[in-house]
């Protein structure tokens, strides 16, 4: 591999990453930073009440519950989507990968009512048919993985496409020309040259699964102990003037989106990072 040449550092060049580092810190860094101090301003009282509240364990078990099952119907379709879209030509391509932008354009909100009208109860389309087979999805953990799952499906596809356009499908032809058959082209070729792309997708999914409000809210009820996910506690205990809590949650839900965004950064080789 070619080295590369450092560009000369200008003035202009430290005035952007002023700038840059400067916008960063007022919109991400410090108001995070804010709910970190909230949360300990009294020692460790906020997270020990947050421990002690069976409403908040109840929400952090459900919040991981669907986050895990989230992403695992992300993976498996994202990776099969990225492989069809990447690897095939078919009629309306072009309109299927725009279709998996609509929920990164679409108001969470749109999406979970739209999942109700769908699927709800004695009013949705689809609800009574399934209420009949015994199957429940509006007001129940199956509608909040559904809803989540939409709203993060996008980040997996897009970390794993530009990937596999840039390695290409002359490695896959060639196994295939010697005999490997699909499932052991994937397992041996496909799925190590993609396999950091892939990790980095499944992480921001979960950190998007995790921190998911607005079509949970809508699709959940939003009944404590039943269907109340972490980020809708954070609400109703701020609401009930319980801020130590609903700081403290918050504090667990975004330490660990952040632990396993930078567990990854770290882990990642340097020549992954480099490479797109």
């Amino acid at each position: 591999m070619a080295s590369r040449t450092a560009a000369p550092v200008t003035p202009g060049t430290w005035a952007r990453r002023v700038l840059v580092v400067a916008y960063l810190g007022l919109l991400v860094v410090w108001p995070i930073s804010l709910v970190v101090t909230a949360t300990f301003e009294g020692g460790l009282d906020n997270l020990r009440a947050a421990f002690g509240d069976a409403d908040v364990l109840f929400a952090l078990q459900m919040t991981v519950y669907v986050a895990t099952w989230a992403v695992v119907v992300n993976t498996v379709f994202g990776v099969g989507i990225s492989l069809l879209l990447v690897r095939h030509d078919f009629p309306g391509k072009a309109l299927l990968s725009a279709l998996i932008d609509l929920p990164l354009s679409v108001s969470p909100v749109v999406v979970g009512l739209a999942l109700l009208l769908a699927y709800g109860g004695s009013n949705g389309f689809l609800g009574p048919t399934l209420e009949g087979a015994g199957l429940q999805v509006a007001y129940a953990p199956l509608g909040i993985i559904l809803a989540t799952a939409f709203i993060s499906l996008p980040l997996v596809i897009r970390e794993i496409v530009p990937v596999l356009q840039e390695v290409g499908a002359e490695q896959e032809q060639a196994a295939r020309s010697l005999g490997a058959g699909g499932c052991q082209t994937f397992v041996r070729i496909t799925l190590p040259s993609m396999r950091w792309a892939l990790v980095y997708g499944v992480v921001l999914s979960l950190a998007r699964a995790l921190g998911e409000f607005g079509a949970v809210k809508i699709i959940s009820g939003n009944v404590a102990g039943q269907t109340q996910t972490a980020t809708l506690l954070v609400e109703e205990k701020y609401q009930e003037f319980e801020q130590g809590t609903a700081y403290a949650t918050s504090f667990l839900l975004a330490l660990v989106a952040v632990a396993a965004i930078v567990v990854v950064a770290i882990l990642r080789p340097r020549e992954d990072r480099d490479g797109y």
